[in-house]
């Protein structure tokens, strides 16, 4: 194995650009790990984390570009040329579509503007600034960033609602602006149901249902995590709502958030009852049932019933919904190949809420379920920390992506996770998601199909059936196709869930043993 460490000088590339460059860095042949990153000291601590210890690294300073490729000795320098190639695509695709860059927001507001939309994904220390000259300019924004500071993001909030502007964010990871995606999005068809989502892959995965149930979307606004927090208050879910109730397209508004603060939940709520149209909300591990306003219905079951319900209100007979019930003679057959100690389920994933769907599946029938976003304190485990029991991991979690790229774009972290959990005898079952759409990887499926096919040959080496269950989110409309992914799967072997929640569904009975 060779390791060839380059510095660039003040070469500044943004981290949506890095995250997509890397996963393709990623994918060339022979190439065991590449990271492509600027020198920041967070980006410094994960190389050194991952073993890179060089003086050229310790000496490069934030604005230079940091290139890491871990190669096989005989395909290094090939790697080497593939890799500067896919950094030379990048200036050569934006001059040859007349791509017009500034080095500045002022220069680009002077040169377009009637602009009124800002993305921003710099690094979380910086988002601030730049969002806050956005505003002051007159334009909504969207932080793709994550690491702002709390304070920060209750200062921009208050500054856009007193503009009648919106801040999407911090770490807001999907938007769907005027059917233009933003960040990590699916393809799906424009429609009269429109969505405000404190969470990233659970709006995701409401905009894929409403699609596959043949409705469609008219906006998505993403507001970031932490907006129905008690530091928040949820400014910008309630600036959503309200500008999907004053939009003509919209007929249908639909929420989707994980656990919020109970004071703020109660105030969103009655800011949804205020609205002319029909509400249908999702908190996601809540089990209230009742809005207390008319037009507001409370889904408890997750994303999929809450899609169904508003493509029902947006005009769409229920009759001709195909709502892929579970599947229970696949439930017996399964268990039928699991030995007797063969009764945890492992749960690897790139989408939070879609962890979080999984898991609080599971745990409604066990309270041994381990995670890294378990609201138990004493049921917590960290990203290092080995898997204990029915373990579930978001791995798009900050702890995960401090310094490297989401999940959904480089899952090298995940492939190696697969592998572990395999050599545990008592694992029964390993479920993941894949996402599919604009901002993910090229081809999650076949990248992580290698790993699954080395996780199998590892229990089958012991005498045991390693049961692999899959949900790829996504649409026909999406790039790799949703069939394509699925017809994957299926050939080596995985077994699919038509959701996140059929998924912790199908995990946990597929493990449950006579005494439960």
């Amino acid at each position: 194995m060779t390791r060839h460490i380059e510095i660039r000088k003040n070469t500044y590339l943004d981290s949506v650009s890095l995250m997509s460059m890397s996963t393709k860095a990623n994918a060339v042949e022979g190439v065991t790990q590449a990271l492509l990153g600027m020198a920041t000291p967070m980006n410094k601590e994960v190389l050194a984390n991952v073993g890179v210890d060089d003086p050229a690294v310790d000496d490069a300073r934030p604005s230079d570009l940091m290139i890491v490729i871990d190669a096989s000795d005989d395909t290094i320098e090939a790697a080497i040329e593939a890799v500067n190639d896919i950094l030379a695509r990048k200036d050569k695709g934006a001059a040859a579509a007349h791509e017009v860059r500034y080095r500045t927001l002022d220069g680009a507001f002077s040169e377009a503007p009637d602009t009124n939309l800002v993305l921003i994904s710099v690094n979380g220390a910086f988002a601030a600034r730049e969002a806050r000259k956005a505003l002051n300019a007159g334009k909504s924004v969207m932080i793709f960033s994550d690491n702002v500071p709390v304070e920060d993001e209750l200062s921009l909030k208050r500054l856009a609602h007193e503009k009648a502007l919106i801040v999407m964010g911090p770490d807001c990871g999907t938007a769907i602006i005027n059917g233009t995606g933003l960040a990590f999005a699916n393809a799906v068809r424009r429609g009269s149901i429109g969505i405000v989502g404190a969470s990233g892959t659970g709006s995701q995965e409401v905009s894929v249902r409403i699609h596959d149930f043949g409705g469609g979307v008219s906006q998505l606004i993403g507001t970031g995590g932490r907006d129905l927090s008690t530091e928040i208050g949820g400014i910008s879910m309630i600036d959503g709502i309200r500008a999907l109730d004053a939009d003509p397209e919209t007929s249908v508004i639909v929420i989707v958030s994980k656990p919020p603060a109970e004071d703020v939940a109660e105030k969103v709520l009655a800011v949804a009852g205020e609205a002319s149209k029909p509400v249908f909300v999702t908190f996601l591990g809540s089990d209230r049932t009742e809005s207390g306003y008319d037009n507001v219905t409370m889904v408890t079951a997750g994303t999929k019933p809450l899609a169904i319900a508003a493509v029902v209100a947006s005009g769409i007979d229920e009759s001709t919904l195909d709502k892929h019930p579970l599947n229970i003679p696949l439930v017996e057959e399964v268990r039928a190949k699991l030995a007797p100690e063969q009764k945890y389920v492992r749960g690897l994933f790139c989408g939070g809420t879609l962890c979080d769907e999984s898991m609080f599946a599971t745990l409604a029938k066990y309270d041994n379920v381990y995670s890294n976003i378990q609201k138990d304190p004493a049921r917590r485990i960290g990203a290092t920390d080995p898997s204990r029991e029915h373990t579930f991991l978001d791995m798009g979690d900050d702890d995960f992506t401090n310094g490297r790229p989401h999940p959904m774009i480089d899952p090298s972290l995940r492939l190696q996770r697969i592998v572990e959990e395999a050599k545990d005898p008592s694992v029964g079952v390993i479920a993941m998601d894949f996402v599919l759409g604009f901002g993910s990887h090229a081809d999650p499926v076949g990248v992580t199909i290698p790993a699954i096919t080395e996780a199998k040959a590892i229990a089958a080496e012991r005498g045991h059936h390693l049961e692999i269950l899959g949900y790829v989110l996504g649409t026909d409309l999406d790039t790799p196709a949703l069939a394509d992914q699925v017809a994957q799967l299926e050939a080596a072997g995985v077994t699919i869930a038509s959701s996140s929640t059929n998924l912790g569904l199908l995990a946990r009975e597929f493990v449950a043993k006579g005494d439960n």
